[in-house]
C-alpha cells in the first residue's frame, strides 16, 4: 500500500471534490482527501493498482489529473549490509543536518563528512552573522535619522571589533545548539576531512576509503569572482571576510546588484561609511517585477547610498590604501575611490573537489550538480540538495530538500520536490519579501493577469511608523482571481510574506483576502488594503472599513 499525492485541474468547489473522491472510490483507494483550493487528492492504493488507473478515474469523472508522487509507502526501507554505512553525507549545513536526521528516523547507520566548521554557509558566514549586524545597523541609523519631532537621538562612534565579537559569540552558541549537538542526540557520526569520490559507491577522507548504500551532496556554495582585469590583485573582500573586519571603512564599494550586495552595503552605510553600489544591469533587481525595484531604489537614494547602474567594468587597481575601479558608464568614464572593496557578484557550487566524474554525476555549466525532481544525480546512488544544485539560495530550502532527499533515498519513497511556493527575503529596510509569480512571469505561462499595485503610504502602519517607501503588489488571475504573487517592499515584509505563501500555496483568491480579517494597524494589513485596491479606491476608505 502506498499513499499517494495527485495534482487535480478543474475543481472549483466542494462539489468537485465529492466527485474526484468518488471516481477514487471505484477504482480501489482509501482514507482519500480532496481540496479543490488546494489543486490537489491525496489517497491510498493497493500495491496492484497502478497509478495510471487513478490518473484515468479522474480523468474520466471530466477533471484533468495531473503529477502524482509517492509522499508515503509502507516498503522497507533501503537498508542493509552494503556499504559501511546506509547513507553517507558531504557537507553540514542545512540541507546535511536534516537528512541526516530524517535518515535515522527510517533507522538508518548515518555519518556526516565535513572539510571545515560544522554548520554551513548559514549559521556561520551567511544569515545569522548577516542578520545580527543589520539589526545593529538599522539601530545605529534611527538613532542617527529618527523621523519623529520633538524626540531627540544621537549615536556615537561605532566600535566595530565589539560588534564582531558579540556576532561571533552568538555564532559560535547557535551552531552548538542547532548543529553540533545533535550530532550525539540522534547519533549520526562525524568524520572530519575533505572527500572526494573513487568511484560510483566509494569515496576517500583522508586516505581512508568509506562505500554506502546512498549518498548525499550537500556542500553548498560560496562567493562568485568575475574575471576582471586587475581584480585578483585588489585584496576584495567578501561576504564572508566583510563581515569579520575590525575597523568601519569610511568609502566602501560594492559590486553586484542582488540581495547579499544590498544587505551588506546597507549595513556598512548604516554604520557610518561612505557606500557605493555599482551594478552592471540598469536597475536594482532586475529579476523583480519593476515596482519592487523602483521602491528599493528609491528607499536607498533617499538614505544616502551611491547607485551606480549600467556599468562597465575595465579595470581595478590600487592607489596606496585605496583601491580604484575605473569604470564607463552611457560610454564615459568614472574611477571610484574607496579604502574596501565587497565583490558580491553571486554564488558558486562547491564541487571542485569532490572528483564528481568518477562518481559518474554530471555537472550543469555552473558547476551545479544536476538533479531530477526527487533529487537523484545521474548516479541512483548519489543525491544532492540545497545550494550546490543552485536551487533558490535559502537555509529552508535546503534543509527541505535534505529532507526529501532522505525519504527517497533511505525510506523508499518517491517524494518529487516542489518548489513554486517559495518565499524569499532581502533584510533590507524597507524589506523585500516575493511569493509566487511576478507579473511577467506570469504572462509567460499563459495567465490573463490582473495586477493591485498600493504604494506604502495608504498603509496606516506604514503611516503611524513614518516610513511610507515602499509597496504592496499583487498579481492575480484576471479570470478566477487566484492568487499568483505577492510582492512587498516595507518594513516587517519578512514577516508579512509567510500569510501571503499561504494565500499563494492553498489558491486562495482576492476575494478571500478582501473577506478576511485583517487587524487594523499592522503591516499585514497591507495584504487586505491591496486586494481592495482591485475594485476600489483605497485612499477613499475610512481607517478600518475594509
Amino acid at each position: 500500500m502506498k499513499k499517494y499525492r495527485i495534482h487535480v485541474q478543474g475543481m472549483t468547489c466542494t462539489g468537485c471534490e465529492e466527485h474526484v473522491a468518488t471516481a477514487l472510490e471505484s477504482i480501489g483507494a482509501i482514507n482519500i482527501e480532496v481540496n479543490f483550493r488546494r489543486n490537489e487528492a491525496t489517497f491510498e492504493l493497493p500495491d496492484d493498482v497502478a497509478i495510471e488507473t487513478a490518473q484515468k478515474a479522474i480523468n474520466e469523472a471530466k477533471y484533468q489529473s495531473g503529477d502524482a508522487e509517492v509522499i508515503e509507502s509502507h516498503d522497507a526501507p533501503v537498508l542493509g549490509d552494503e556499504g559501511d554505512y546506509d547513507f553517507l553525507i558531504i557537507g553540514s549545513g542545512g540541507a546535511a543536518f536534516s537528512a541526516a536526521i530524517q535518515a535515522v528516523e527510517h533507522g538508518a547507520k548515518v555519518a556526516i563528512i565535513e572539510r571545515g566548521t560544522v554548520g554551513g554557509t548559514c549559521v556561520n558566514v551567511g544569515c545569522v552573522p548577516s542578520k545580527t549586524l543589520l539589526r545593529a545597523g538599522k539601530i545605529n541609523h534611527l538613532a542617527k535619522n529618527n523621523p519623529f519631532l520633538g524626540l531627540t537621538t544621537s549615536a556615537g562612534t561605532v566600535d566595530l571589533a565589539e560588534l564582531v565579537k558579540q556576532k561571533n559569540e552568538l555564532v559560535t552558541e547557535m551552531r552548538e545548539q542547532k548543529y553540533e549537538h545533535l550530532i550525539g542526540e540522534y547519533g549520526f557520526e562525524l568524520i572530519r576531512g575533505e572527500a572526494k569520490f573513487v568511484d560510483e559507491k566509494t569515496i576517500e577522507v583522508g586516505g581512508r576509503k568509506l562505500t554506502a548504500k546512498r549518498f548525499l551532496i550537500a556542500t553548498g556554495a560560496s562567493p562568485s569572482i568575475p574575471d576582471i582585469p586587475g581584480l585578483k590583485d585588489a585584496n576584495y573582500l567578501t561576504s564572508t571576510s566583510l563581515l569579520d573586519l575590525k575597523e568601519l571603512p569610511k568609502r566602501l564599494a560594492v559590486i553586484g546588484s542582488g540581495y547579499i550586495a544590498l544587505e551588506l552595503g546597507q549595513l556598512f552605510h548604516h554604520l557610518g561609511s561612505e557606500v557605493t553600489l555599482l551594478q552592471r544591469s540598469p536597475r536594482l533587481l532586475k529579476e523583480y517585477d519593476p515596482e519592487i525595484s523602483e521602491s528599493v531604489t528609491k528607499a536607498v537614494t533617499e538614505q544616502g547610498m551611491n547607485l551606480i547602474t549600467g556599468v562597465t567594468y575595465e579595470r581595478f587597481e590600487n592607489n596606496g590604501d585605496l583601491k580604484q575601479i575605473h569604470i564607463s558608464v552611457n560610454s564615459e568614464k568614472k574611477v571610484i575611490e574607496a579604502e574596501q572593496l565587497l565583490i558580491a557578484t553571486g554564488r558558486k557550487p562547491n564541487t571542485e573537489a569532490l572528483n564528481l566524474r568518477a562518481a559518474n554525476v554530471i555537472i550543469g555549466s555552473k558547476g551545479e550538480i544536476v538533479v531530477d525532481d526527487f533529487l537523484k544525480t545521474s548516479n541512483p546512488r548519489i543525491y544532492a540538495a540545497g545550494d550546490v544544485t543552485m536551487g533558490p539560495q535559502f537555509v529552508y530550502v535546503a534543509a527541505y530538500e535534505g529532507r526529501i532527499a532522505a525519504d527517497n533515498a533511505v525510506g523508499g519513497l518517491e517524494k518529487k520536490v516542489n518548489l513554486e511556493t517559495v518565499p524569499g527575503v532581502t533584510f533590507t529596510s524597507p524589506a523585500v519579501a516575493t511569493v509566487g509569480l511576478t507579473e511577467e512571469q506570469a504572462k509567460a505561462k499563459g495567465y490573463e493577469v490582473k495586477t493591485s499595485v498600493l504604494p506604502l503610504d495608504s498603509v496606516p502602519r506604514a503611516l503611524v511608523n513614518r516610513e511610507t517607501t515602499g509597496v504592496f503588489k499583487l498579481v492575480a488571475d484576471s479570470k478566477s482571481l487566484k492568487v499568483l504573487g505577492v510582492h512587498i517592499v516595507a518594513e516587517n515584509a519578512g514577516d508579512v510574506i509567510y500569510a501571503a505563501t499561504l494565500a499563494v500555496k492553498f489558491g486562495l483568491t482576492v476575494e478571500d483576502l478582501r473577506d478576511s480579517l485583517a487587524p487594523y494597524l499592522t503591516m499585514a494589513e497591507g495584504l487586505k488594503l491591496a486586494a481592495l485596491t482591485f475594485n476600489k479606491d483605497v485612499s477613499k476608505l475610512s481607517c478600518c472599513a475594509g
